[in-house]
């Protein structure tokens, strides 16, 4: 059975044109994945290190689509036999990279650590324009040690 959490924000003052429909904050999307494991721990045999896993991912995603992606639009979490389905929609079309920039000694620096954090933490990420603008991130976190590894695949 498949079971779908979706994160709405309330109604807030600064939009003119209406409400986000994301959560306000990485800790709400944070609590989306805590109830979806919760509820589904007994099927999926989640772990500790996993479930620590999932948490970044979707504090990663949240975090920088609200920096970089024009805002939350929507959070969805599902859980899917030993798969935790992360997905976080935002306003912008524009992709995510990790960047390297030299700093003024001359060394390589480099920011944009949440995208190759989401990568590595996810078995598969995938990325999709949506027809209203804007983009949708969705990430598998396997749930259980035996199902995990190092370095997923960013589509």
């Amino acid at each position: 059975m498949r079971e779908r959490y979706q994160v709405r924000a309330a109604p807030h003052p600064v939009f003119p044109s209406g409400p986000p429909h994301g959560p306000r904050s990485p800790a709400e999307a944070r609590i989306a994945v805590r109830q979806a494991v919760a509820e589904r721990a007994a099927d999926t045999g989640c772990d500790e290190s996993a479930l620590a896993d999932a948490l970044l991912v979707v504090s990663e995603l949240t975090t920088n689509a609200m920096l970089h992606g024009g805002g939350v639009t929507d959070v969805d979490v599902t859980v899917r036999g030993g798969d935790l389905y992360l997905s976080v929609s935002d306003r912008s079309r524009r992709l995510p990279v990790a960047l390297t920039s030299v700093d003024e000694c001359g060394r390589k620096r480099c920011g944009g650590r949440g995208w190759p954090i989401v990568c590595r933490l996810s078995r598969e990420v995938t990325l999709a324009d949506l027809p209203s603008g804007g983009k949708r991130i969705t990430a598998v976190v396997p749930l259980r040690a035996s199902r995990r590894r190092t370095g997923g695949t960013c589509l």
